[in-house]
């Protein structure tokens, strides 16, 4: 997730083709196994792990896989011992990029994801270069036709509720954004009123962006995000690029 961008439009838009090439599950079950690793196999003692659950599900991962990945952390069944990294750097044009892996093996990770950053124009940089232009957030996404209520009744219902504040983005969804430690919270009071969510996530969120109006870097930078995406080893990745509306129908 890349936080409020037109370029998270274009990435959801490619995670089903990630879902096809069953990357997607992998990463998935990876999280499981870390999240159960880490507070145990019941989901309603773990929010992590409901979390990791719900997003497979989403996902449309099989049952019986989500349950291997569960027992895999909790039975020490998977002999790889992943650790979590976070890893910033530059994109062309300055653009800040923070990338979360889960790796058992850091230096060949590292390496790798190095030459992804400079092929295409950018550099790793050093733990916190851009992690400051951040802040840690719960995204949940609604689709906007679900919603009978106006924008400004929306957003009282959301904040009083406990939310934080209301995104509506271009593609027909809304985001509420809650504090990290309200997220659950807000979540399940959304749910008893029937609303559901197409995604819900603890994310970083970009404290501002930049707009890209040159296409030649757009295309750059998406290959950049891209390359890192389909990397096994990446979970999530996080930038503050926008793409212009003109660029976006040049590339489409």
């Amino acid at each position: 997730m890349s936080g409020h961008s037109k370029w998270s439009t274009i990435k959801r838009k490619k995670g089903k083709a990630d879902a096809i090439k069953g990357q997607i599950f992998t990463k998935l079950g990876r999280e499981i196994i870390v999240a159960a690793r880490m507070g145990g196999g019941v989901p309603d003692a773990n929010f992590r792990l409901k979390i990791a659950i719900q997003n497979a599900k989403a996902a449309n991962m099989p049952n019986e896989n989500i349950q291997r990945a569960i027992q895999k952390g909790v039975g020490s069944q998977d002999s790889s011992n992943y650790e979590e990294l976070i890893y910033e750097g530059y994109g062309p044009g300055g653009v800040a990029i923070m990338v979360n892996i889960m790796t058992d093996n850091r230096n060949r990770t590292a390496g790798e994801i190095r030459h992804i950053f400079s092929k295409y124009g950018g550099n790793m940089g050093e733990t916190g270069c851009v992690g400051w232009m951040f802040r840690e957030n719960g995204v949940l996404t609604l689709n906007k036709e679900d919603v009978k209520l106006s924008e400004d009744d929306f957003l009282m219902l959301a904040l009083d509720k406990g939310a934080e504040d209301v995104k509506y983005g271009d593609e027909g969804e809304i985001e509420i954004i809650t504090a990290p430690k309200d997220f659950q919270i807000v979540k399940e009071a959304f749910e008893k009123e029937g609303f559901e969510f197409t995604n819900a996530v603890i994310a970083m969120i970009p404290e501002t962006t930049m707009e890209i109006n040159d296409l030649e870097q757009a295309r750059l930078l998406i290959r950049l995000m891209d390359y890192l995406d389909e990397h096994d080893d990446v979970q999530k990745t996080y930038t503050n690029f926008e793409i212009s509306d003109d660029i976006i129908e040049q590339l489409s």
